[in-house]
Order: C-alpha cells, then sequence, then structure tokens
C-alpha cells in the first residue's frame, strides 16, 4: 500500500506537467505539434503501465462493478488515439456495439475496462505501419480489436501474455516491454472478460474479449 501510495503522487506529478504541454500545444497544428502529442500520449501510457502493475499486483480492491453502456467507453479510448492516428496516416474502422435492445450494456469497471482497450490500441499501432485498425463485434458479447500489421510469430503466440515476454517483435522493436499483454490479461482476469489473441506474420493480428458478465 505504501508502494501504491507512493507512485500515485509520483504519477500526479508526472500528469502535471504533460497536462500543462498538453495546453501549450492545443492550438499548435504542425507536424512537430503532432508528434509531440503522440510522444505525450505514450509517456502517460507507461505511466498508468507502472501504477496498474503495482494496483494489480496488491491486495487491495480497486474494482467498481456496475453496468455500463459500452460504446461512450470504446469512444473514450478511441479518442486518445486520434492524433497518432492522423499522424501515422492509418485508418480507424469503428462499429458502435448494439444487441437487440439497443445499445449494448455490460457489468464492468469503467477505468479498467478503458485500460485494457488502450492498451490493446497502443499495441495495435505500435506494431501497424499502413492499413486499418478495426474494432467491432463478431457476436453480441465478443469484441474484436483487429489490425494489419506485422503479426506475431507462431511460436511467440502462446507466450504473449506472459509478464516481461517480448519475443521476435520485442527484439524487431526495442521499445517493447512484455508488460503491456500482460497487464490486459491480469486486468480482463479480474473484470471477467476473457482474452484471446490470433495473428499471421505480416498479415495482422485479432484480439477478441469475450464479456460473461
Amino acid at each position: 500500500t505504501d508502494m501504491i501510495d507512493y507512485y500515485t503522487v509520483w504519477v500526479h506529478q508526472i500528469m502535471t506537467p504533460i497536462s500543462s504541454m498538453r495546453l501549450t500545444l492545443q492550438n499548435e497544428d504542425s507536424l512537430l505539434a503532432r508528434k509531440l502529442s503522440c510522444d505525450l500520449s505514450h509517456i502517460e501510457q507507461y505511466v498508468e503501465m507502472v501504477l496498474a502493475f503495482l494496483r494489480l499486483d496488491s491486495n487491495s480492491s480497486d474494482y467498481v462493478f456496475k453496468m455500463h453502456e459500452l460504446d461512450p467507453l470504446l469512444r473514450q479510448s478511441i479518442r486518445r488515439f486520434s492524433s497518432e492516428f492522423i499522424n501515422r496516416k492509418l485508418s480507424l474502422s469503428y462499429t458502435p456495439p448494439s444487441d437487440e435492445n439497443g445499445t449494448l450494456q455490460m457489468i464492468t469497471d469503467d477505468k479498467w475496462f478503458c485500460f485494457v482497450i488502450e492498451q490493446l490500441l497502443s499495441n495495435a499501432l505500435k506494431y501497424t505501419r499502413t492499413g486499418t485498425i478495426s474494432i467491432f463485434f463478431s457476436q453480441p458479447k465478443v469484441l474484436c480489436i483487429k489490425d494489419t500489421g506485422i503479426g506475431i510469430a507462431p511460436q511467440d503466440l502462446p507466450r504473449v501474455f506472459e509478464k516481461g515476454y517480448t519475443g521476435y517483435n520485442g527484439h524487431e522493436n526495442k521499445s517493447s516491454t512484455g508488460i503491456g499483454l500482460y497487464l490486459c490479461k491480469q486486468a480482463a482476469d479480474k473484470l471477467g472478460h476473457r482474452l484471446e489473441i490470433e495473428s499471421e506474420k505480416k498479415k495482422g493480428t485479432k484480439v477478441r474479449i469475450y464479456f460473461y458478465t
């Protein structure tokens, strides 16, 4: 708990200058400003990963479960990456979730749900150089995030959720930490959601999130 409190203060101290820099950049539309905005988003994600790692490994409960509409949560997560999609000239395909009653609702924790989605989107962006990232429901309770990226080597697929495992792509991409997918899996398990990944080298990756709640 002391470590969580310490890093919570640390995160706040880091986020304050980041927010200040964002305010400085918000009226700028140059290539440099857009790149800096993307870099700030990456810093925020790494900082959030540190805090998530500590909270997941602690005995304290940081989950608040209630009914949520999934569309606003997904849109909120997508917005964080809007400038990166533009800078990278990547297409985004998003199909809002719905069921027989209209907008799809699910019992989950909104903060941790968005954390999982944003980590998966960050991964997709990291390994997709051209093409499209698609977010859609293949079944009423199965969310898919699909990319046209470099894919994952067959020998690495069984180990992608292991803590610290980076595999072939991690050796190619020096910014890979091997923590993102591990945290996604741990958070999804606690939310009662199951993750599956299928991939093919040079053809892309599809992640499925199964909702059981």
